[in-house]
């Protein structure tokens, strides 16, 4: 019985840190390729190191001023945040800042021969599609890492620390503030309230394909049923589509009387036919749809431990 904890243990780790490493590459071929060459900075650790970089005159690498910048709050995380999560936190955070600065003369001869070498005006609208892809791949890319356990540093992990000392206010709404200030620090550093709003566009898109990473996409639905004929149509979901349906006890509050409230989960491709047939037998009934990110069980998916 040890062993076969053991090797779930075992398997579990090297997927998570596979998850780590290929969140980090693609994070960084993100930053390196869409965002820092066009003065992008979607706020975090690696929207002031490009703050930095461009007001150094490029002195300094961009994954080397992350790295440094990390430094502080992984002091103050030791103390404040549990050891497994600073520790597998540390290890992504040194992976991007590594792979931002090992990838930079490559995507910088990407940059200047397959994409087209412009300066960030706002005459320029190649931009608006480099904060489009460059704010999808680094959703996928920290939604890897987020899925694996860990951060890369930056603005969340500076949240989970600010979050001991403010308690008023929630994870979503202080990173959302130093992402905010940071954002208005790159638009004051670099004169263009357009590169701010490309930044904003770019922070917009990563936060939902992290969101999509994380909780699934929309691929079900959750109905309610309420019908006085609650056992029909329960019989005839079961039998016909071969879908369980759950009876909830209800009372209708304007005749004071008992009645079942079904509830089935079904997958997009079903909807219309659970909807013809419970207008068929009761097209008095009412239905109450609801999208659902991620149903874990018999008939969609099994729990990997992620």
């Amino acid at each position: 019985m040890k062993k076969i904890f053991s090797g779930i243990k075992t398997n579990a780790f090297w997927k998570n840190s596979l998850l780590i490493v290929l969140g980090s590459l693609i994070t960084a071929v993100s930053i390196s390729v869409f965002m820092v060459p066009y003065k992008i900075a979607p706020g975090g650790v690696s929207g002031i190191a490009t703050v930095i970089y461009y007001l150094t005159s490029q002195k300094f690498p961009v994954g080397a001023i992350m790295l440094v910048l990390n430094i502080p709050l992984f002091v103050f995380g030791f103390k404040f945040i549990g050891r497994k999560f600073i520790v597998r936190t540390f290890f992504s955070t040194i992976l991007l800042s590594v792979f931002i600065d090992f990838l930079e003369p490559y995507t910088r001869y990407f940059v200047d021969n397959y994409l087209v070498k412009v300066e960030p005006t706002p005459s320029v609208p190649d931009l608006f599609l480099y904060s489009i892809f460059g704010g999808f791949l680094m959703g996928l890319g920290l939604g890897m890492v987020f899925k694996a356990g860990a951060t890369t540093g930056g603005s969340d992990l500076a949240a989970r620390i600010a979050n001991h000392f403010i308690a008023n206010l929630t994870m979503g709404q202080l990173i959302m503030i130093i992402d905010t200030a940071i954002i208005i620090c790159a638009t004051i550093a670099f004169n263009s309230f357009h590169l701010g709003m490309y930044a904003i566009i770019t922070l917009y898109i990563s936060s939902k394909v992290i969101d999509a990473v994380l909780e699934g996409v929309n691929f079900a639905k959750s109905v309610l049923i309420i019908s006085d004929k609650s056992d029909e149509i329960a019989a005839r979901i079961m039998d016909v589509m071969d879908r369980g349906v759950t009876a909830l006890r209800g009372i209708g509050m304007y005749t004071g009387k008992d009645k079942n409230v079904l509830l089935c989960i079904v997958h997009r491709g079903q909807l219309q036919q659970l909807k013809e047939i419970i207008m068929e037998l009761d097209s008095n009934s009412f239905i109450i749809l609801t999208d659902i990110r991620e149903v874990l069980g018999e008939g969609f998916k099994t729990y990997d431990g992620n």
